[in-house]
């Protein structure tokens, strides 16, 4: 999966494209290059939390949730202060995911420093 053109992409509210892009614009867009068509978009503002909960708890069931995670997965974290799900990422390698965040736009973290947000680890459906 390549992903490094999007380092450095800056995070825009709603964005689906190399111009900006949300977490959740992210992720469709490297699901998109794995060959996973028809994943489902949000007309939801990446800062409506209790909506973004609302939203990925209604598809969380359709997708499989792996025990542990492998590149190309989708990671399902806890942003902020609370234990509810509201922000995603791509699993890159065995230490790193990437994400859009709003304060670095798109870049690579760790998943030791982010352990505990995580949330779980998922395929989409069509797998």
């Amino acid at each position: 999966m390549e992903y490094l053109d999007l380092i450095g992409v800056p995070f825009q509210d709603g964005g689906r494209d190399k111009n900006g892009l949300d977490c959740w614009g992210l992720v469709m867009l490297l699901l998109k290059r794995q060959g996973y068509d028809g994943i489902c978009d949000y007309d939801i503002s990446a800062f409506c939390l209790s909506d973004i909960h609302d939203a990925m708890e209604r598809q969380r069931h359709t997708w499989r949730k792996l025990e542990a995670p492998v590149p190309g997965c989708v990671i399902l974290l806890a942003n902020g202060c609370t234990a509810r799900a509201n922000h995603v990422g791509i699993v890159v390698d065995e230490d790193h995911f990437i994400h859009s965040y709003a304060k670095t736009g798109v870049c690579l973290s760790t998943l030791r420093r982010w352990q505990a947000h995580i949330l779980g680890y998922y395929l989409p459906p069509e797998v």
